[in-house]
């Protein structure tokens, strides 16, 4: 394909998660067969195939409420890029959330940020993906969870945790939560106070903890002690830079910043402003 070429771009279906896989596993990603079953059957996920029928591209856009889509799992195999078919995948993702009339919101590395400031993106707050090891046991977090934490399980406590996500981030992602709290091996735990949770899943690479909604620095860190107990491997959590005293206490367990991000929206900046009650997100992939 030259660069020139328009793409025939394919609505993926659930037989495509085994190759949607392949490419996130290839490029090091740490999403699951469930996320990307999620972006397929709730999404509006395309592909592009080579020759040979094989899945080779992919960008997804995620609706979460009538006012706000997420672009994200723009992916193209080594062998096919520098030909634009990322842009013609993202544009495609655009087209679909503006023609539903929502404002499309991604997460973008330095480098992608200067791609989509050109179609008009704009930046909002940055962030930084975190990486170490669990369990946590020092200073400034807990080794077991403080005490007034409830764990919460199941789908049932779906609308719980929406509320808060809604009322904190603005936006109504009650399809993810719903998504992580079916999985088997997810945890959540709700604030003393029910006035924020923690949600903790797994990933392909790494246990992966957000989003934390709290009200203080203190809840947040109690919270974070809450999902990192117990936890034998590597951790990955996504903190906005105004966070620091998540980062500082993470820095403290040994964690180090993995890689940053900018928020982005295009057409309402507002979108991608930073939340008052956010500190830890979803990841890049869902915000």
């Amino acid at each position: 394909m030259a660069s020139s070429d328009v793409l025939a771009i394919e609505r993926l279906s659930a037989d495509d998660v085994a190759g949607g896989l392949a490419l996130s596993d290839g490029a090091g990603w740490n999403q699951t067969h469930d996320d990307w079953s999620l972006f397929i059957a709730a999404g509006a996920a395309g592909g592009v195939r080579d020759d040979a029928g094989t899945l080779v591209a992919t960008a997804a856009a995620l609706p979460y409420d009538a006012a706000t889509g997420w672009i994200s799992m723009v992916l193209v195999d080594p062998a096919h890029r520098h030909r634009g078919i990322a842009s013609q995948l993202v544009d495609a993702c655009v087209a679909s959330l503006h023609e539903a009339g929502r404002t499309p919101v991604l997460d973008a590395t330095p480098a992608g940020a200067a791609v989509y400031a050109r179609i008009g993106f704009a930046a909002g707050f940055g962030f930084d993906r975190w990486e170490g090891d669990g369990p946590a046991a020092t200073t400034g977090m807990r080794a077991t969870p403080a005490p007034g934490l409830r764990e919460v399980a199941g789908p049932a406590q779906g609308e719980t945790l929406t509320a808060l996500d809604r009322s904190a981030g603005g936006v109504d992602r009650g399809l993810l939560l719903r998504s992580f709290l079916a999985r088997p091996d997810t945890r959540a735990w709700l604030a003393a106070r029910a006035d924020g949770f923690v949600v903790r899943r797994a990933g392909r690479r790494a246990a992966q903890i957000g989003p934390i909604v709290a009200g203080s620095d203190a809840d947040a860190l109690d919270l974070l002690g809450a999902a990192l107990a117990g936890v034998a491997g590597r951790v990955f959590i996504d903190v906005p830079a105004q966070r620091t005293a998540i980062a500082d206490a993470l820095s403290e367990r040994g964690f180090v910043r993995q890689r940053s991000f900018v928020r982005m929206a295009l057409g309402d900046a507002r979108a991608a402003a930073a939340r008052e009650r956010v500190f830890a997100l979803a990841g890049p992939e869902f915000g």
